[in-house]
């Protein structure tokens, strides 16, 4: 990891032994020590990212039990020689259709039900195109997170702008959009065309 990032890791390595602390601990002294690892690393990611405090505070309040890494769907379409992306009222970019893991879903369910919810399509899951930590592949972020993309086909519906999505549109490789970073990159995007033009390279893990 490049020294500049040092603190992120730091935090994140904070913020996991707090959580597992708080899991396991017994004693009441010991859990106000963890209660103060997790507000110290709290502190550390608002101070370095563009993530206010009180936001953060709510995200891993609900965390509980052993610090794991979060789960991130992303459906991918290819149609035409063309991607299938949502643009994201979050933060005006783009980005495949796609979030975070529901409990009592598979991940082929996931993704069948967040390219619907997000893009208006109607699909089928076919394979496991790649797992990727974005650790490794993606901008920095509070939360430690494996990205599954996984390959859908159109069965149905039309394209419609969903809760958190402004637009939907296909996008050849060499016309990409500002991309939503922090969910996918052109790196990832780059690697699902080749994925798909190269089937016997799947699945990627990494």
């Amino acid at each position: 990891m490049e020294t500049s990032l040092k603190w992120l890791d730091w935090a994140k390595r904070i913020q996991g032994i707090a959580q597992t602390g708080l899991a396991y601990a017994k004693d009441v002294y010991d859990k106000e020590r963890y209660e103060q690892l997790r507000e110290l690393s709290l502190e550390i990611m608002a101070e370095y990212t563009e993530v206010e405090t009180g936001k953060l505070t709510q995200l891993f309040a609900g965390e509980q039990g052993y610090a794991t890494p979060k789960a991130d769907i992303r459906g991918v379409v290819i149609q035409d020689g063309k991607i299938l992306l949502v643009r994201e009222k979050e933060d005006g970019d783009w980005s495949l259709p796609g979030g975070w893991a529901d409990l009592l879903l598979s991940p082929t369910e996931i993704a069948v039900k967040e390219v619907w919810e997000e893009s208006g399509y109607e699909v089928k899951a076919k394979r496991l195109l790649a797992v990727m930590d974005n650790h490794k592949h993606n901008p920095p972020a509070p939360y430690h997170v494996y990205k599954m993309f996984i390959q859908c086909e159109i069965t149905g519906g039309t394209a419609r702008e969903g809760v958190e999505t402004s637009a939907v549109r296909f996008f050849g490789r060499d016309e990409l959009p500002n991309l939503s970073r922090s969910r996918n990159t052109e790196a990832q995007i780059g690697l699902m065309f080749d994925l798909l033009a190269h089937p016997e390279r799947i699945p990627v893990i990494d």
